[in-house]
């Protein structure tokens, strides 16, 4: 029994630390994420708070009829989606602008049908196909160009120079499935 008990223990303690493997990797890939952005620490997670506060106050105002996202980037948010009216388009924005540390909003919401799962699916998969070729260009680091698609519309959201953001549109443009590019950037030169 006692030349059972160390080898338990190591199991029993191994099985645990196997669980923190992914936490770690994890934690490591968003940290990495963050030192790569030309936004400091505390403005990435600033952008986080006001996604999740902004998207709960929509959904808290709004409920299920309309489709609205939220992206936040150097404080400055992004409405896209579909609402039912302009009402529903109005309140939406003036939710947002009631969360803290909003600095400006470009609303893009526009008055439609609700999309569907499909059509989801399709912007999402250019999203990855634009963030590919950002990638694979080459042209700047492809974290300084945050990408969003809804209804084919590619925005581009990103503290960049002039000359990123000429090559994050013709990259955009160029991508197979997107149908406009709208820059929502901050230039820094």
């Amino acid at each position: 029994m006692r030349a059972l008990t160390p080898l338990l223990l190591a199991l029993v303690l191994s099985s645990q630390l196997a669980a923190c493997v992914p936490a770690v990797i994890g934690g490591a890939a968003a940290g990495g994420a963050m030192a790569a952005d030309r936004r400091t620490s505390g403005i990435y997670i600033e952008d986080q708070n006001i996604e999740l506060k902004a998207r709960h106050a929509v959904a808290q105002e709004l409920g299920e009829k309309n489709h609205i996202s939220v992206t936040s980037y150097n404080r400055n948010v992004l409405l896209t989606g579909e609402a039912v009216d302009e009402a529903s388009k109005a309140a939406a924005e003036k939710v947002v602008r009631n969360v803290d540390s909003v600095r400006n909003i470009t609303n893009e919401i526009v008055i439609d049908t609700k999309s569907t799962f499909s059509e989801r699916n399709n912007d999402t998969y250019i999203t990855s196909k634009v963030k590919a070729r950002l990638v694979k260009e080459n042209r700047f680091p492809a974290n300084y160009v945050k990408v969003v698609t809804e209804a084919t519309t590619v925005f581009l959201l990103g503290l960049v120079t002039r000359q990123e953001a000429e090559d994050a549109v013709d990259i955009a443009r160029s991508t197979s499935g997107v149908g406009k590019v709208v820059k929502v950037f901050e230039y820094i030169d």
